[in-house]
Parts: C-alpha cells; sequence; structure tokens
C-alpha cells in the first residue's frame, strides 16, 4: 500500500477529536460560568430570532460562495464549481484543525495539484489569496477606526510577551496589524519587482547561525515567490478588482454572521463598533496555538463583545457562533474527504 501524503496526514481522527474537545470545553465552561437563567428567560425567542440565525447561516454560505468564486477567477477558470467547493471545504477543514498561525496553506497546494492545477500555479494561487486577505484587513482597519473611534476598540485587558517585552491588548494589537502590513508589502514587493532577489536576501539572513536549521524553508520560500510572479505576470487590472471584491465579499459576510447572531437575541445599534472589535480579535486569534483558535476564539468573543450580550449569556453566544461559523467546517470536511480521495487518488489505467 502507499504511504499516505504527507499533506493528508493532518487530517487524522485525533487531531479532529482534539479540536472538537478542546472547543467543547471552552465553550462549556465559559457557558457554565457566566449563565443567567434570570436574563435568558427574559429573551423573547420568535420568528424575528429565527430570521436573523438564518441571516447569519446565509452569510457563511456567501463567505463560501466569494470564496469559490475567487479561487475559480486566481485558476483561470481551470476548477469546476463541484471542485471549487471541494477545494474550499477541504481547505477550510484543514485551517479548522491547525493552529491558525499555521493554517491549511500547504494542503491547500496539495489539493489543488490534485484537482489538475499545475504546482506553479496552486503555489500562486494560495499565496495571492493570503495576500488579498491580508489587504483586505490592512485597509478595513483604518476604515473602521475613523468611523467608530479607537477608544472602544479593547474592552479585555491581555498580557504577552512579544521578544521580551510584555504587551497589553492595545500593544498586541498594533504590532499585529504593523506586522501584517510590513509582511504583506514585503512580499507583494517581491513577488511583483524582484522576486529573484527576495530569494537572495532570504537565502543571506538564514545563513546566520541561529537561522541556519530553517534555511532549506527559506529557500523553498523564495522558489515559491518566483514561481508566483512568473505565474501573475501580466495579469490584467480586471483580474485583480474581481479577486479583491470576491475577497471582501467573503470577509464582510464572515464579520457580519456576528451581528446577526446578537441581533436573533438583542436589538442593537452600535454595528460598526461590533465590526470593529471582531477586527481586533482576528488579530489575536491569529497567534493562537490552538486548532482553528478553538478555545481562544470562545474566550475572546466572550469578552470583546460581552457589552452587545444581556449579562450572562455571552458564552451561550460563544457557543452559536461557533456552531454556525466553525463546526460545520469541520463536519462537511470530514464527509468530503472520502469522497474526494476515491475521485483524485484512483488509479489510472
Amino acid at each position: 500500500m502507499a504511504e499516505k501524503p504527507k499533506a493528508l496526514k493532518l487530517f487524522s481522527t485525533g487531531r479532529i477529536a482534539l479540536t472538537i474537545i478542546i472547543g467543547l470545553a471552552a465553550a462549556t465552561y465559559l457557558v457554565v460560568r457566566n449563565f443567567d437563567s434570570e436574563n435568558f428567560k427574559q429573551i423573547e425567542w420568535n420568528w424575528d430570532s429565527t430570521f436573523w440565525i438564518c441571516i447569519a447561516v446565509i452569510c457563511m454560505a456567501v463567505r463560501d460562495l466569494a470564496y469559490m468564486v475567487r479561487i475559480r477567477i486566481l485558476t483561470d477558470y481551470k476548477l469546476s464549481w463541484k471542485q471549487s467547493f471541494d477545494t474550499i471545504m477541504l481547505w477550510e477543514f484543514a485551517s479548522a484543525i491547525t493552529p491558525s498561525i499555521v493554517g491549511g496553506s500547504g494542503v491547500a497546494i496539495y489539493i489543488l495539484n490534485k484537482e489538475g492545477v499545475k504546482v506553479g500555479r496552486s503555489t500562486a494561487v494560495v499565496l495571492v489569496s493570503a495576500l488579498l486577505d491580508e489587504l483586505f484587513y490592512i485597509l478595513m482597519v483604518p476604515m473602521i477606526i475613523l468611523a467608530v473611534g479607537y477608544q472602544d476598540l479593547f474592552p479585555v485587558q491581555l498580557q504577552k510577551e512579544i521578544f521580551g517585552v510584555t504587551l497589553g491588548t492595545q500593544g498586541i494589537f498594533l504590532v499585529g496589524y504593523f506586522f501584517i502590513v510590513m509582511l504583506t508589502s514585503f512580499i507583494s514587493y517581491a513577488i511583483f519587482f524582484r522576486p529573484r532577489g527576495f530569494k537572495w536576501i532570504l537565502l543571506q539572513i538564514f545563513r546566520l547561525p541561529i537561522l541556519r536549521r530553517w534555511r532549506h524553508d527559506a529557500s523553498d520560500t523564495g522558489d515559491d515567490i518566483m514561481v508566483t510572479s512568473a505565474e501573475l505576470r501580466g495579469k490584467k487590472f480586471s483580474f485583480w478588482a474581481k479577486s479583491f471584491m470576491a475577497t471582501f465579499f467573503s470577509w464582510t459576510a464572515r464579520y457580519w454572521v456576528v451581528n446577526f447572531l446578537i441581533l436573533a437575541v438583542i436589538t442593537v445599534d452600535d454595528h460598526l463598533l461590533i465590526y470593529a472589535r471582531q477586527l481586533v480579535m482576528w488579530v489575536i486569534m491569529l497567534i493562537s496555538p490552538t486548532p482553528g483558535s478553538t478555545g481562544v476564539a470562545e474566550l475572546a468573543f466572550s469578552g470583546f463583545l460581552k457589552d452587545f450580550i444581556p449579562i450572562g449569556l455571552a458564552g451561550a453566544m460563544a457557543l452559536l457562533w461557533r456552531l454556525v461559523s466553525y463546526y460545520p467546517y469541520l463536519f462537511i470536511g470530514a464527509i468530503i474527504l472520502p469522497r474526494w480521495l476515491r475521485r483524485t487518488h484512483a488509479p489510472k489505467n
């Protein structure tokens, strides 16, 4: 029997089970610790509540549809809608069971390649997808801050040591945001202007004794940048405009899921502030060491958005949010994976 590809070893039953256990444990802790039965009884569950939850679910569908549109654009429409659906669901599945800082990029390249996209284009698609996601975030943060102000974005105080310096919530957010800006700018410049020079600089940096052990990985990254640059050279403005619009719709739909879930239990007016606090949450979740930020996401939700939720129900809302926006990918991915393996790994006569 052929050895299981390294990329597919990620989809182990143990890893999936651990992800579910951590998430449910965190959610259960929050629900038990904060639950207020009196406030829960005062919530009037009616057709409006059902309507807003349905809208939240539709937003997740819009998010995935926009991702499917984007991946078709980035592959020059080489993927059918069915292939795009399988690719996005398995990509999200991989992201859901790996730490956020790792993500499912390596698996995504493998999936695209098995769908018939050449390795070079697969690498370019995954790298550009990440850059478009970061670009959306870079542009949206200052726009939302200008709209709602800066002083109300940090309702919880966290502490994390980064390079020997202890930072609070604001510090973590600012460091994370400017790191994303610098990294995105650096990689974009490398892709579009100096791919070969970028690889040379990387190799020089990773000659340092403390970094030498990762020099091979740095070389691979340089190769990816060069391949991506070659694949994207000469793309028209319409290609980038359509790709970014798909990215915009996908992330906007994702963030508005929370707003609609809150509307299911209480009327709120500060929708832009809810949106803004989610932008801050995203940086906190990005540095989470747990698969799919599970556990950390629930805690962050409870802390950052408690001002908009009836007292004692933040934990229950965090669980509802993850049930709508996270756990479905675990189950959909687990259902799709065996069928996808049969379709893409079947022996060729």
